[in-house]
């Protein structure tokens, strides 16, 4: 079989020979990777691809009705093409935020592999940059819009699809509404406090001022015993005169006086903010 490479799209003859004397209407079959071709079963020992394509890369063998336990020796044939199935891949995935990062890889399938990747903008005329992956780095709002890469090898040249990059709002917002929230939940918080520490103090103050008021009545509800006691009159007796005898034996009598405690008030809860015949091989592309 000659030639063992040729490109995508040529015609391909591949011939079956043997130096055995063989019956003019011998069969002979072909086999691809070991499996035997459908519809290869032929009295030709021509078997024909007329266009290659990727798919017909593989080793190629050929054996003779009633030796088919002997097949030839395989032959590779080997497709090249340009690229296809080029596409473009996103790490992270999903929306971007600025001043994050992120990397975008072109694969593409082609023989002999790719050897040239390039980076496109929508819009924008001139190439962003070579290599099979691209980074951008604290991304901007700019940075927003479709981007596709370009796969080239010896054989042509293939462009992914576009990929759409999302630029959404600054991190930093996302923290100062957060921020923002917090503050308001401890301003709230702490008028609370404030208002509950004025009424505590209002109603202190109004319990001594109460109490002051009950106490001082008190005093005034006992003046009048010193007037009762001062204004007693005294009947004289015999002992009484004769304390004006000696008045240095007088003794009075004491007066004792008993006081309530006054009101304390009380503390208010804190507040807290929770893989034979010898065949010869041979071909010709047409």
């Amino acid at each position: 079989m000659d030639p063992t490479s040729v490109s995508e799209g040529e015609r391909v003859t591949l011939t079956c020979r043997t130096k055995c004397t063989l019956d003019p209407i011998t069969v002979y079959s072909w086999y691809k990777n070991g499996q035997s071709l459908p519809n290869s079963n032929t009295s030709s020992p021509v078997y024909i691809l007329f266009s290659v394509s990727s798919e017909d890369t593989g080793r190629y063998s050929c054996s003779v009705e009633g030796h088919e336990d002997l097949p030839s020796d395989e032959e590779t044939l080997t497709v090249t093409y340009g690229p296809w199935n080029t596409s473009v891949s996103v790490s992270p995935s999903g929306d971007l935020v600025e001043g994050s990062s992120v990397t975008l890889t072109c694969s593409s399938d082609a023989n002999p592999p790719v050897d040239k990747y390039t980076w496109f903008k929508n819009n924008v005329t001139s190439p962003k940059a070579p290599g099979q992956s691209y980074s951008i780095t604290n991304i901007i709002s700019e940075d927003r819009g479709e981007y596709y890469c370009e796969a080239q090898n010896g054989r042509g040249s293939n462009n992914s699809t576009a990929l759409m990059i999302i630029v959404a709002g600054k991190q930093t917002s996302v923290i100062t509404a957060a921020l923002g929230i917090i503050v308001v939940v401890l301003v709230v918080i702490l008028a609370s406090c404030l208002s509950g520490l004025m009424w505590f103090k209002k109603k202190v103050s109004k319990t001594t001022s109460d109490t002051r008021h009950t106490a001082g009545n008190g005093q005034g509800d006992s003046s009048p015993v010193y007037d009762n006691i001062s204004g007693m009159a005294f009947t004289p007796t015999a002992a009484q005169t004769a304390a004006t005898v000696d008045q240095d034996d007088i003794h009075f009598a004491s007066v004792h006086f008993s006081h309530s405690n006054l009101l304390q008030p009380q503390k208010e809860d804190e507040f807290q903010p929770t893989q034979c015949c010898h065949l010869v091989h041979g071909g010709t592309i047409s």
